[in-house]
């Protein structure tokens, strides 16, 4: 359905350093660098990280969140401990999620920025 999305922040290098280190475990790389905006994909760009003015204030009760594909539980746990490691908030350990389904093995993330990030892998049959 999407082809892309875009954020905004007001520090592009600090976002730089958490989304470098907190995707790479999904296999998710930089893959466009430039003063005002960087880019992230497996292949082609999906997400976009951009410096500006005014981003969108974070409001943990709007609903809006990201969720990132896994190719495996390790990596959701590796997507976790290292987003927490570079300046990401704890919002949920990596495990099941029963109320999504009884395969759906996840972790969820506060970016530096306040965006809800998540990681998911599903590890069954649907």
């Amino acid at each position: 359905m999407f082809d892309h999305i875009s954020i905004g922040v007001k520090d592009l290098e600090r976002a730089r350093r958490f989304y470098d280190a907190a995707l790479a475990p999904l296999g998710y790389e930089r893959l466009s660098n430039s003063d005002t905006m960087i880019g992230y994909g497996p292949e082609t760009v999906g997400l976009w990280v951009m410096q500006v003015e005014q981003p969108v204030v974070a409001d943990m009760r709007s609903g809006l969140h990201f969720c990132f594909v896994a190719p495996d539980e390790a990596a959701v746990d590796a997507f976790h401990a290292a987003a927490v490691a570079s300046g990401g908030t704890d919002n949920g350990e990596p495990g099941v999620r029963p109320d999504y389904g009884r395969f759906y093995y996840a972790a969820f993330i506060i970016d530096p920025d306040g965006y809800r990030l998540e990681a998911y892998f599903h590890k069954g049959e649907l």
